[in-house]
């Protein structure tokens, strides 16, 4: 192969071009929403890498729907508060404030699990590792690869990465913090090798061997964390997101977790198993970028700071997005506020932007026709339907990419009082499978762009304060002054699928 700027060429056997993210035809739903938008006045902004799209079309002072909590959703939160003038200052209590330049809209964000990827850890690793490939390695996967009816992932696949993130968590939990076991680890190890992976005999073992449930992993709680919580008003539903956050924070920077730095190597290790198998299905990827790639603590530092400042406001989990052709609105709704709902007449007829996840059950996030050779957008995740706390407003699409590694100087978060939220007593909902969904934003009439992007929505909302915590709109918002950048780029919001 002939590279420019070389005067041999470079022998190889095989050659792959990393092309990176290219667009892709609009899925129907996109078209759906696109032509809704054209009719009501909206504004439709395709899905595109973050620093690509023209986001000067979302206004100041106005609620923007935004669906999908991922890297993209932080690129667009920077390039909406920093990039349009803002300022964060560190207080003598070591609390972030956000100073507004007033050119910012409102963020209003939720997504399928509600939550912000993890933070990245914050502590460098220690002590042994753990010895990975363990359960899933080259021996298992020629296994699978050689079954003659083909592999099905959640039967053959996800009980070894179980299995391979358990063995990683526990083994760092033994070695590092013995005084919080109850058995030596050579005991453990011989019997958590012979258990069936999610089997009884493999869950007692657990029980008897870890005594604080806080130390046992529980994958499918941290897939999905609002599963079978409820707020009773958007207040506490504030409130209670920031106390995720900075609980999260704490956790990922305090070497007593460092069980989470073992199961951080063991992800990594199961990701390189799996490139073999081809098809690893819906869930993976998405399960792997929630835990392993999210943003940096300090950007987390700043979403705490700009909920606080009413910048950015949480909608919660199970989020899914609809089209009202009688109001000339979309209509967000969510799980994590049952009960509540939009009243009729109060929606923000400006500019929103939207860049929701698709919901469980309605198969919004159908998959995009590549224009070029790439891997396929994610697919959706069938679940329970979501049912309760609602906002709406018109809206039309973006989506944006993720530089979230600039990161700024760290600063600690102050704390947050989060009402407790109520668990029914039935436990946790059906957890949804799925990859981490694009992300999107609503903006008021504003031209195009191409419409070969992949997904992703924008849109106004109803300021119910019911929902959202916010005063009621007793009176117009004061002109905003301009964002002062005519045609600003804006993020772009990369799907990581």
């Amino acid at each position: 192969m002939w590279l420019a700027g070389r005067r041999a060429p470079l022998l190889a056997d095989l050659v792959v071009l990393t092309l990176g993210h290219l667009e892709s035809q609009p899925a129907a739903q996109d078209r759906e929403f696109a032509g809704f938008a054209a009719r009501h006045g909206l504004t439709y902004l395709p899905p595109a890498f973050t620093a690509d799209s023209d986001l000067g079309a979302l206004r100041p002072g106005e609620p923007v729907l935004v669906r999908g909590f991922g890297l993209a959703f932080v690129d667009l939160m920077v390039l909406l508060t920093e990039g349009r003038g803002g300022k964060y200052t560190t207080g003598r209590d070591g609390v972030l404030t956000y100073h507004p330049s007033g050119r910012e809209p409102v963020l209003h964000v939720g997504s399928r699990r509600g939550v912000p990827y993890h933070s990245k850890i914050g502590y460098p690793p220690s002590g042994e590792r753990p010895p990975l490939p363990r359960f899933f390695g080259p021996a298992e996967v020629e296994a699978l690869l050689a079954r003659p009816g083909g592999i099905d992932f959640d039967r053959d696949v996800r009980p070894l990465i179980d299995k391979e993130l358990g063995f990683a968590h526990y083994h760092r939990l033994f070695t590092a913090h013995p005084a919080r076991t109850r058995m030596a680890w050579p005991d453990f190890e011989e019997e958590y090798a012979a258990g069936e992976p999610g089997g009884a005999a493999l869950q007692a073992l657990v029980r008897a061997a870890v005594p604080d449930p806080a130390d046992r992993l529980d994958l499918d709680a941290l897939d999905h964390p609002l599963d079978g919580i409820r707020y009773a008003d958007g207040a506490a539903l504030q409130a209670g997101l920031r106390g995720h956050v900075e609980a999260d924070l704490a956790r990922r920077h305090d070497p007593a977790h460092s069980p989470d730095l073992a199961v951080f190597l063991a992800l990594l290790s199961v990701y390189g198993q799996l490139t073999r198998l081809g098809d690893h299905g819906p869930w993976w990827h998405g399960f792997f970028s929630f835990l392993a790639s999210g943003p940096p603590g300090p950007r987390l530092r700043q979403l705490l700071a700009l909920s606080r400042a009413g910048v950015v406001r949480f909608l919660g989990a199970g989020l899914t997005v609809t089209a009202d052709e009688a109001r000339g609105v979309f209509r967000a709704e969510s799980v994590s506020v049952p009960g509540s709902g939009p009243r009729p007449g109060r929606w923000w007829r400006r500019g929103c932007r939207n860049r929701p996840w698709p919901a469980p059950g309605t198969g919004c996030c159908t998959p995009c026709t590549p224009t070029a050779p790439v891997p396929r957008p994610a697919a959706c995740w069938p679940s329970t339907r979501p049912t309760a706390g609602s906002w709406t407003g018109p809206a039309a699409r973006t989506r944006a990419g993720s530089p979230s590694a600039r990161t700024p100087t760290p600063a600690p978060a102050g704390p947050s009082p989060a009402p407790a939220p109520t668990r029914p007593p039935s436990g946790r909902t059906t957890r949804p499978r799925g990859p981490c969904s694009p992300s999107s934003a609503t903006a008021p009439p504003h031209r195009s762009r191409s419409p070969h992007s992949p997904r992703g929505l924008t849109m106004p909302l109803t300021s119910d304060p019911a929902v959202t915590g916010d005063p009621p709109p007793d009176r117009p918002r004061p002109p905003a002054p301009s964002c002062g950048a005519p045609g600003h780029r804006g993020p772009t919001t990369t799907r990581r699928t």
